[in-house]
């Protein structure tokens, strides 16, 4: 199959939150969720910011086309303490 690349954006509960370790909890549940072939694959971090202080994270990971929908991921994410809310942004098929 083929590999695709996920990017989530992951709002944290407020502009005060520790992004880096926001970022290592979603990177657990993103490495649980992904096939035996990406589990070690670098993962792209990015702070973007919204406003009053407040930052979204940006995080891009490879996976597997076989498995799917990530909605399972997207739930478990939410469970990561700090975070407020996770969303695909953008899922693109890897040429070569």
């Amino acid at each position: 199959m083929a590999v695709v690349y996920v990017t989530l954006k992951v709002m944290p509960t407020g502009p005060d939150v520790d992004l880096n370790s926001v970022f290592e909890g979603v990177s657990e549940k993103i490495r649980e969720f992904v096939d035996e072939n990406h589990k070690q694959s670098q993962m792209l971090k990015e702070e973007e910011p919204i406003g009053f202080g407040l930052k979204a994270l940006k995080i891009t990971f490879a996976m597997d086309e076989s498995i799917g929908s990530t909605e399972e991921l997207e739930n478990n994410i939410k469970e990561v303490p700090d975070v407020e809310s996770v969303d695909v942004i953008e899922v693109r098929r890897a040429l070569g």
